[in-house]
């Protein structure tokens, strides 16, 4: 990685805030910042295929990284859009938001999707990361990484079913969903994705800069314990299912899987 990685972030920079201030554009005529997930998600997978294309790694691991991050980026990004987004109102963070900001919300949401597009860089290095590598083949950690991205996008993605169902069902409405995976863990949505970050640590290990693809789980637990994840998602859920959901958080695990309490 130099100054050639260098040129591939500049590029990639100028690539997610040009595509988030269009979507801002789209947001402010439709009224629904949500579409920021979509393109946050979205511009990881364009920024691994950039970085495919462009790196200067050995072929198989351009083309791994281009495969693996591209995929989850379209799994996601087609999600967020089909359940949280088409057809939907405003997601009640960003309701929140736009009402505290007031008079200032249109000028606070540029900067915030512009900030997006900066997280999106932050955790695309794995993927710089990866697609730098110039060892002849594939090593045993990459098919390891391979193995652990299967883990965690299949786990990623039937959390994912099983919220989209329970909110379809007008007979749960309000209830806390508790079936499938969200009976071991409060968010395994987020812990899944969480461990899908560190399939890029793994395919790099042994290799030169590989410390750099910490990046992407060390960023994601900080947004997730402290950021937009886990504290604003229960917050919002406190406000709308009240006791239920404390009772929610008193028996079952906040993040990793684990047996519920009795």
């Amino acid at each position: 990685m130099g100054g050639h990685a260098a040129i591939l972030l500049a590029l990639g920079w100028l690539v997610v805030a040009v595509m988030m201030a269009a979507l801002w554009l789209v947001q402010r005529r439709r009224r629904d910042a949500g579409v920021v997930d979509v393109g946050w998600a979205a511009g990881l997978g364009l920024l691994a295929v950039l970085y495919g294309i462009w790196g200067g790694g050995e072929w198989r691991y351009r083309l791994m990284v281009a495969a693996l991050a591209g995929l989850w980026s379209c799994r996601l990004a087609t999600y967020v859009y089909v359940n949280r987004v088409r057809g939907k109102d405003e997601d009640g963070r960003y309701q929140t938001l736009r009402a505290k900001w007031g008079g200032r919300a249109q000028a606070r949401f540029f900067v915030f999707f512009q900030v997006q597009g900066v997280l999106d860089l932050i955790l695309s290095l794995p993927f710089l990361v990866v697609a730098s590598i110039q060892r002849a083949g594939l090593s045993w950690w990459a098919y390891c990484g391979v193995a652990l991205w299967l883990v965690a996008v299949v786990g990623e993605s039937v959390a994912d079913r099983e919220l989209a169902a329970h909110r379809a069902d007008p007979s749960r409405r309000g209830a806390t969903c508790r079936s499938g995976l969200w009976r071991y863990s409060r968010h395994p949505n987020y812990f899944f994705e969480w461990l899908h970050w560190w399939t890029y640590v793994i395919i790099a290990a042994g290799a030169p800069w590989w410390w750099v693809a910490l990046a992407g789980p060390a960023v994601m637990t900080f947004f997730l314990f402290k950021v937009t994840g886990i504290p604003a998602t229960e917050a919002q859920a406190l406000a709308t299912r009240g006791d239920d959901y404390r009772d929610y958080q008193r028996t079952t695990s906040v993040f990793v899987p684990w047996f519920p309490k009795r």
